[in-house]
């Protein structure tokens, strides 16, 4: 009978415990959620800063947070997060794989089980096809400006056409 109640004990107060526990999302605010680097070049390290907001109203830690994989590493901001205020979580990757890839970050709070999770995606190519990829968007927007100058310049020089009609009084009696 005592072992009984004593589990019961334990089982509602673990029932307790976790109907206490804060959710992640009741915590922070990450304003983006993914992003994406678009096409990169391999062997050129590239990083990102996911905004994390503390919406609750005591200060915030972030304890820890940690890549998918080696490739992707996190800088976590050692200073607590104020109530209703923001600090910026910056995320490196490496860019050694060439191919389309999809990183996770998961960013654990203390005091909060739950973690949050956000990610980067792209594509890394090799340096001559990604030198060739870059020229060719640069050549292709030098002429979509240039197009848009002479638009602009069209505008400004052409003549304005005006239609005015003017009134003569004349005094017949």
């Amino acid at each position: 009978m005592k072992k009984i109640l004593l589990v019961a004990a334990a089982f509602i107060g673990s029932i307790a415990v976790n109907a206490q526990e804060k959710k992640v999302d009741e915590v922070i605010k990450v304003t983006t959620e993914k992003y994406d680097f678009g096409k990169i070049k391999q062997g050129v390290p590239v990083s990102t800063y996911f905004e994390v907001k503390n919406i609750s109203d005591k200060p915030v830690v972030i304890e820890n947070a940690w890549g998918s994989c080696g490739c992707t590493t996190p800088e976590v901001p050692k200073e607590p997060i104020a109530p209703n205020s923001t600090v910026k979580l910056k995320v490196n990757y490496n860019a050694a794989a060439m191919g389309q890839f999809t990183k996770d970050v998961s960013i654990k709070l203390a005091g909060v089980t739950e973690v949050k999770k956000v990610s980067i995606t792209g594509e890394t190519m090799e340096p001559t096809a990604y030198d060739a990829w870059a020229k060719d968007m640069k050549e292709h927007a030098d002429a979509k400006a240039a197009e848009a100058a002479k638009v602009q310049a069209a505008a400004v020089t052409a003549p304005v056409k005006t239609k005015t009609k003017t009134k003569i009084k004349t005094n017949k009696k």
